[in-house]
């Protein structure tokens, strides 16, 4: 995810790691000296801090990075997607628990887990009753149904993950609700409805991944009656305890109590603060002094703390006190478009590699503790993942001047070349990797510009394959955390030829290989992730030999909460961020 980089987002990856906050309770700000301090990293177990189930108050959220889309279907950033446990529900969800546990996948608005039948090819499941949506209408089978329809409608509602268009189209071509003949605009026939409360889903070859697929946001049920397009994301009708009150791009959200919503329906979320402020800033270190103060209540982006932020945290016992320095699940990287040349030559994508300075990357992301130097395309944690295949010496953290010269040789650029690198405004620290590149690419003769686009616009910059080759965009700085903890979940929007769209895009790269496609589905028909793990180190091994990616680090956040909250810990269900669906304020 980008989002998820899926954005994200967005399970974090490394398991066994709770990803707690040390945060204790009672206090009303930051270091105020009245909050319990649990000590630096303390909280990285499996515990639930400052429990409690009082509701009431405001919880104050703030990000330098504006959402993509409220949209279910569009949104692809990691911290919208915990965001969205907030005031939609899926069939099923990550579960609201710390550590390990995030990850395991329970009902939601099914009453049920699935029943799987034709072997492993049809997922029966049945709604569990009370559920409704804002304006008090019942939500039917018949709403899940449309609400995953229109992830096919690409022309329109572009910008999330479209696994499940592959999943369930089985050559119907099926064109989305908006172009749908059927009159009841439910003629996607691989789902069916016989009754309000089942829902059967039938799959053209069987899928272990499949219940991950309905635990992402773009499974959530719309009503067709109140669906307005790509207007959607500006009012989402509301399933979970919250809905929308208001929403500007580039301003904020607020989100007030879901009158229609009863607890009793739903396992997941407690509802407990009155209401809900999402704020973007164009000031990192500001929102960051106003977290430390109190005044705010978390960054939901989950990048962590700016340097000056960092360095105040690290130097003062009270602060450090309540913060956690927690592996995301994530990778920062560079791309390399293979439709923009020289980048079409494998020794030219080679020589930028060779010629990074691993370390000095390293350090624009905030040092050690941003992550560990990044070695290859797979996180620790993933079943076929491999900390030490490190095929181009990345770990040792210099730049590797000769051989990045002899690939300028053998791609037919002995005296360098020209290029743009493509990068999100509104990052710090991708903007600092950024210019790091650009040093170390001018000492072998690589000329970089660098191009600062708006962050919030990145499905129709970056994710255009168009515009990418347009722009000459030779290099592009992302992140991405897995969409869900299998290889297929962090690997195949990126690498899968299959999954390269006109908008909204993740395999930057344009890699469209048989043996790499033919893979995933090889690892997708395995009876389980750990089956298919090998599949997926072979995919890994095949990307890093193509040179396609420039891995920066193995990502970390040094994170800070109000210790003024309840119910705090950073699951591993939401890449390591705090699980919204249970958060609540202390006073």
């Amino acid at each position: 995810m980008n989002r998820k980089g899926k954005a994200l987002g967005a399970l974090a990856a490394v398991a066994g790691l709770a990803l707690t906050a040390a945060c204790g309770g009672g206090g009303s700000g930051g270091s105020d000296g009245k909050s319990k301090s649990l000590g630096y990293n303390a909280a990285t177990t499996d515990k639930v801090l400052n429990a409690s189930a009082k509701k009431g108050g405001t919880l104050n959220l703030w990000s330098p990075q504006d959402v993509d889309f409220l949209d279910p279907a569009r949104a692809y950033y990691g911290f919208v997607w915990d965001m969205q446990r907030l005031y939609v529900r899926q069939l099923l969800a990550y579960d609201s628990k710390p550590g390990p546990a995030g990850n395991n996948i329970v009902p939601d608005l099914a009453a049920a887990m699935p029943t799987v039948t034709n072997g492993g090819k049809t997922y029966t499941f049945h709604l569990r009753p009370g559920t409704k949506f804002e304006d008090g209408s019942a939500i039917t089978s018949k709403d899940v149904k449309y609400g995953i329809e229109r992830v096919f409608a690409q022309d329109v509602l572009s910008g999330g993950p479209v696994y499940l268009i592959n999943l369930l189209d089985e050559g119907q071509k099926y064109p989305g609700p908006y172009k749908d003949t059927d009159p009841n605009k439910l003629g996607l026939k691989s789902v069916l409805t016989p009754d309000d409360s089942t829902i059967v889903f039938n799959l053209k070859a069987p899928n272990s991944d499949f219940p991950y697929l309905l635990a992402m946001p773009d499974s959530s049920p719309v009503p067709a009656k109140l669906d307005t397009g790509a207007k959607y994301t500006n009012h989402p009708v509301a399933t979970g305890p919250y809905k929308v009150q208001s929403f500007t791009p580039g301003k904020g959200a607020v989100f007030v109590r879901n009158t229609a919503w009863d607890p009793k329906t739903d396992p997941i979320r407690t509802g407990l603060p009155d209401k809900v402020t999402f704020t973007v800033t164009s000031n990192p270190d500001d929102m960051d002094s106003r977290l430390l103060s109190g005044d705010i209540d978390y960054d939901i982006s989950g990048t962590g703390v700016q340097q000056a932020a960092k360095i105040k945290i690290l130097s003062n016992p009270k602060l450090k006190a309540n913060a956690d320095d927690p592996y995301t699940g994530y990778i920062r990287y560079f791309a390399f478009p293979t439709s923009v040349k020289p980048f079409d030559n494998v020794n030219c994508r080679k020589a930028v590699i060779y010629a990074a300075d691993p370390k000095s990357l390293q350090t624009a992301r905030g040092g050690p503790t941003s992550g560990d130097i990044g070695t290859n395309m797979l996180p620790p944690g993933i079943a076929g993942s491999d900390k030490t295949f490190d095929p181009y010496g990345l770990a040792a953290g210099q730049p590797q001047v000769d051989k990045a010269k002899a690939a300028l040789a053998a791609c037919g650029q002995p005296n360098g070349f020209s290029t743009t690198i493509a990068v999100r405004n509104n990052k710090a620290a991708e903007v600092a990797t950024a210019q790091s590149l650009q040093a170390a690419l001018a000492k072998v003769g690589i000329k970089a510009s660098i191009d600062q686009y708006d962050g919030s616009q990145s499905s129709s910059v970056i994710g255009s394959p168009t515009n990418v080759k347009k722009k000459g965009y030779g290099i592009i700085v992302m992140g991405w955390g897995p969409d869900f903890n299998t290889g297929s979940g962090f690997l195949q929007a990126l690498v899968d030829g299959r999954y390269i769209l006109p908008s909204g895009n993740n395999n930057f790269s344009l890699i469209n290989d048989p043996e790499i496609n033919g893979l995933f589905d090889k690892g997708a028909a395995a009876a389980t992730p750990a089956e298919a793990a090998a599949d997926y180190k072979q995919i890994n091994q095949l990307v890093m030999d193509k040179a396609l990616y420039l891995p920066i680090n193995f990502d970390r956040s040094l994170v800070y909460v109000n210790p003024r909250l309840t119910n705090v810990f950073l699951s591993d269900g939401q890449g390591g961020r705090l699980d919204l669906a249970q958060v609540g304020v202390g006073n």
